[in-house]
């Protein structure tokens, strides 16, 4: 571990941040994260409510879809400190870009502090029409 930063996350409690020695420290996501534990895989959610409404905007989709996320994690006794990876699929770059201080608003209302490795890709359609994100996550609870 001598040539990388290691950054423990606090609440995660198993949880190391990993960041090549002399890399910047990244801001918003992690380029690794070390994890030992009982893995939660979250399959796509997309941003509808209990009642599979969507609500307006990429932001406010974003934010259901966060919470989603939450609530799945909560019924395998885990939550947003313990995820280790995202992977966010949208149908709009620019939204997504034009929107970035609000989403980072909304994702810390919901996820907090917690920053794990991420990827964001581009895609030509989900299977909900509505939907504008999707996003997959990997939680790991420590041992």
């Amino acid at each position: 571990m001598s040539d990388s930063t290691v950054r423990k996350f606090p609440a995660g409690g198993g949880l190391t941040f990993l960041n090549p020695k002399g890399w910047p420290q990244p801001k918003g996501y992690a380029n690794g994260v070390k994890a030992r534990g009982e893995m939660i895989f979250v399959g796509g959610m997309v941003g509808w409510d209990e009642e599979q409404k969507f609500p307006k905007g990429f932001v406010a989709q974003t934010g259901q879809l966060l919470k989603n996320i939450v609530a799945v994690l909560r019924e395998g006794g885990a939550g947003p400190e313990h995820v280790v990876r995202m992977t966010w699929y949208v149908t709009d770059m620019e939204a997504y870009r034009n929107s970035l201080p609000e989403l980072g608003k909304v994702y810390r209302e919901v996820m907090g502090r917690n920053f794990p490795a991420m990827a964001l890709v581009q895609v030509m359609s989900l299977v909900e029409r509505e939907a504008l994100i999707e996003i997959e996550t990997t939680a790991v609870l420590p041992e």
